[in-house]
């Protein structure tokens, strides 16, 4: 086993508590199905926030899907001039047999902007 990260984003359409948590939670949901990763093999998990993002913090949506035991932190993200608005990106840690080449990053809604390259 060697320990991967896993990278994905969602793009907000407002930032409201309840659609800031059910969009982490959906972007979270389809990072750990894309890659059949189970709980106990996540090491941890990073969230960033774009600045305009002030209504929750991330990590409680994976709080609130049962991973309160992996370890979990929320960063703001630099405020960059003209950077997409109301995204929040996900790195997860986690200890798998899959080559690099085979991890699925996934991109959601206005996020797969960020990197068309590998957007789902």
């Amino acid at each position: 086993m060697v320990i991967r990260a896993i990278r994905g984003a969602i793009q907000l359409d407002v930032d409201e508590r309840e659609h800031l948590l059910k969009l982490t939670a959906e972007l979270l949901a389809k990072m750990l199905h894309s890659n059949n990763l189970h709980t106990d093999q996540l090491v941890s998990i990073l969230f960033t926030a774009t600045p305009d993002i002030t209504s929750e913090f991330p990590a409680l949506a994976a709080r609130e899907l049962g991973l309160g035991d992996v370890p979990l932190l929320c960063f703001v993200e630099m405020n960059v001039k003209g950077a997409l608005p109301r995204v929040v990106r996900v790195m997860i840690n986690a200890e798998v047999d899959t080559p690099r080449s085979e991890i699925q990053h996934v991109y959601l809604r206005g996020a797969a902007a960020l990197r068309l390259d590998i957007a789902q």
